[in-house]
């Protein structure tokens, strides 16, 4: 088996897991690596064409809580489809190798601004919600990621946690619906790519029923920031070696930016269990 079917199988195992567990974090997780091996325009169409049913599976679970939330995010499903459409255009003219280096590079604040937990409420929420979705349409198409802005924009409006759930679920099956038909338009669908969602299947179909029953004895918390760690270090590590692929940066000067993203997560994972130790201890 090749090195990067292998890497594919138990990435996309763990991420389902994780997804299964917080109802996000495919994407996210599997990206990162996935790029170590495959470029964008092979990856990404099996991963939108697995997710388009991950995530209808993921509204199923969650359909009580969206009567609720379906109008708060009304805005944001509006943006949506300029976004995907200007994203995919994106996607099928840039060389692969920016598109890994813009994937790592929007990645890597957006998780540590979520790890740090840092929250600014937004009261014209309705306004800001067309544009976010519009940006948050061309970040999927392009990378086939959206969980870390739905989350941080979710955490930041103090949605409880059945609207959390559900309004991430609504958006998720509208942006990978609309990201796979205009993916299917550009012809982005390949046999390798479909050779890929046959491969990453396997991960989805034990991840997630795994996922879904472990984190019943598990801190969602904890197990949330302990995700994102994983993330940071992953996506430190692609950064630093695009940048070498691109000639942008050499030998152990462009691994400085892994080690920086490495230190940054060490001290806000320390801030994160301490507070949660003296909240404990309280």
């Amino acid at each position: 088996m090749e090195p990067g079917i292998l890497a594919l199988l138990v990435i996309t195992f763990v991420a389902a897991f994780v997804n299964g567990a917080l109802g996000y974090g495919f994407s996210s997780i599997t990206v990162p690596v996935g790029l170590l091996f495959f470029s964008s325009r092979v990856l990404n169409p099996a991963l939108v064409l697995i997710e388009v049913f991950i995530n209808l599976y993921v509204l199923f679970l969650n359909r009580a809580g969206v009567p609720a939330v379906w109008k708060r995010v009304l805005p944001i499903l509006i943006g949506l489809a300029p976004g995907v459409a200007l994203g995919s255009y994106v996607l099928a003219s840039i060389h692969p190798a920016w598109l890994k280096f813009a994937t790592y590079a929007l990645l890597l604040p957006l998780i540590l601004v979520q790890a740090g937990g840092l929250r600014y409420p937004i009261r014209a929420e309705k306004l800001v919600g067309v544009p976010f979705g519009t940006g948050l349409g061309f970040l999927y198409s392009v990378t086939t990621i959206s969980g870390p802005p739905l989350a941080l924009l979710f955490n930041n409006q103090g949605y409880v946690k059945q609207d959390f759930r559900a309004g991430l679920a609504l958006i998720r099956v509208v942006e990978s619906a609309l990201t796979a038909i205009v993916y299917y338009h550009f012809g982005m669908f390949t046999m390798q790519s479909l050779g890929l969602a046959e491969t990453i299947l396997v991960g989805v179909l034990v991840g997630i029923p795994l996922g879904a029953f472990a984190i019943r004895r598990l801190d969602p918390e904890n197990f949330r920031r302990v995700c994102m760690s994983f993330d940071i270090w992953i996506v430190g590590f692609g950064l630093s070696k695009v940048l070498i692929d691109l000639k942008l940066a050499q030998g152990a000067g462009a691994y400085s930016v892994m080690l920086a993203a490495v230190l940054i997560d060490a001290w806000l994972l320390y801030v994160f269990f301490s507070k949660n130790v003296s909240l404990r201890r309280g």
